[in-house]
C-alpha cells in the first residue's frame, strides 16, 4: 500500500496546484497526505501537504487535516512548523503551504548513522522537541504522534516537530475522536494509547513517546520488539518497558534514568509536565559535558519496519 500511495503521489511532480503552486519534487508520502517542495510564480518556495484525493471526500479526515493549521500556528513556538495558508485544488483535494526545510529527518538521520545516534545529539534533539512540547502544553495541545519521522533536523543546527494532523485539544468543541480509536505510530505509543484510551492521553503519554524515540535512538531497537504488529500492541498495551541501563551497561546512569522516567507504564511514575524532564535532561546535559561519558557498547540493530 505505501509504494502504491508513493506511485501515485508522484504522478503529481510537475502539476500546477490551483493555478499556482508548481509541484517540483515529491518530500515524502504517509498514511493521510503527500508532501511537496513547490515554487509560485513569484519565485518563492514552500512545501506542500496535499491530502490523498481519496481521503479528501470524508469529512472527519478532511477537518482533521485542514485543523492541522489552526493547531501548529497556536503553538507559536519557532520548533512547530508554520503554515502559511490552505485551500482545495480544482479537483477537490484540500491543501496546506507550510514553510519549506532544509536537511532531514531524525529518522532518515539514524538510519544513516547505522541505526545509533551519539548521546549529545540525542540529547539535543529531545531538549529542542521539550521546548516546542512545553509551549504545546501549556495551550493544551497534545501532539499524539512524536516519531523520529515527525522530527526534522535542519541543515543550520535547529530541530523542527513536525506534523500536528492528528494533535489532541483539550476543548470538547474540536474533539474529533473517540475512545477505542487508534491513533499515532505503534513503536512509540504509551500504555494507553495502546488501548485506544484517548481521552486518558496527557502530558506524560507525549513524553513517554519522546521517551521511546531516545531509547531507539541511543539503542537501535524499539521499546517493544515483536514478530508482528499485533504482538507489538498488545506489548505496548500490557508490558513495561525495559530497562534502558540493562541494554546498555554503558550509558550514563542520570541520562538512563530520565529515560526509564519517561517510559514508565504507570503514569504517576512518569514524568508530569514537560519542564519537569527538560530540567533534568539539562542537568545530564550539563554534567556530561564537564566529565563526559565513554561511548556504550554496541546494541542489535532495530527491526527494519517504519519508526
Amino acid at each position: 500500500m505505501g509504494r502504491e500511495l508513493e506511485r501515485r503521489a508522484q504522478v503529481r511532480v510537475g502539476t500546477i496546484l490551483k493555478d499556482a503552486w508548481r509541484l517540483d519534487a515529491l518530500l515524502g508520502v504517509g498514511a493521510m497526505a503527500a508532501v511537496y517542495a513547490a515554487t509560485a510564480p513569484d519565485g518563492s518556495r514552500a512545501a506542500i501537504k496535499l491530502l490523498h484525493p481519496e481521503l479528501s471526500s470524508l469529512d472527519e479526515l478532511r477537518a482533521r487535516f485542514l485543523r492541522e493549521a489552526y493547531v501548529a500556528n497556536r503553538i507559536e513556538h519557532a520548533g512547530a512548523v508554520r503554515v502559511l495558508s490552505h485551500g482545495e485544488d480544482k479537483d477537490g483535494v484540500v491543501f496546506l503551504v507550510m514553510d519549506l526545510l532544509e536537511g532531514e529527518t531524525a529518522h532518515a538521520r539514524w538510519r544513516r548513522s547505522g541505526n545509533r545516534l551519539e548521546v549529545a545529539l540525542v540529547l539535543h534533539i529531545a531538549d529542542a522537541v521539550l521546548g516546542v512540547l512545553v509551549a504545546a502544553h501549556d495551550q493544551g495541545i497534545y501532539h499524539r504522534d512524536i516519531k523520529p519521522k515527525n522530527i526534522f533536523l535542519t541543515d543550520d543546527g535547529s530541530v523542527k516537530l513536525l506534523d500536528f494532523g492528528i494533535a489532541r485539544i483539550t476543548d470538547a468543541a474540536t474533539a474529533l475522536t473517540q475512545t477505542g480509536v487508534l491513533i499515532g505510530t505503534l513503536p512509540f505509543m504509551s500504555p494507553e494509547q495502546a488501548r485506544g484510551q484517548v481521552h486518558s492521553y496527557g502530558p506524560s503519554s507525549d513524553l513517554w513517546a519522546l521517551g521511546a524515540v531516545m531509547f531507539t535512538f541511543l539503542s537501535g531497537r524499539f521499546v517493544h520488539e515483536a514478530d508482528t504488529p499485533n504482538e507489538r500492541l498488545l506489548a505496548a498495551m500490557t508490558r513495561a518497558a525495559p530497562p534502558l541501563g540493562a541494554l546498555l551497561p554503558g550509558v550514563p546512569e542520570d541520562l538512563a534514568r530520565l529515560v526509564d522516567t519517561a517510559l514508565a507504564f504507570d503514569r504517576d511514575r512518569r514524568w508530569q509536565q514537560g519542564r519537569e524532564m527538560l530540567a533534568a535532561l539539562r542537568a545530564v546535559r550539563a554534567a556530561l559535558a564537564e566529565s563526559p561519558a565513554p561511548s556504550a557498547p554496541p546494541a542489535p540493530p532495530c527491526r527494519p519496519e517504519s519508526a
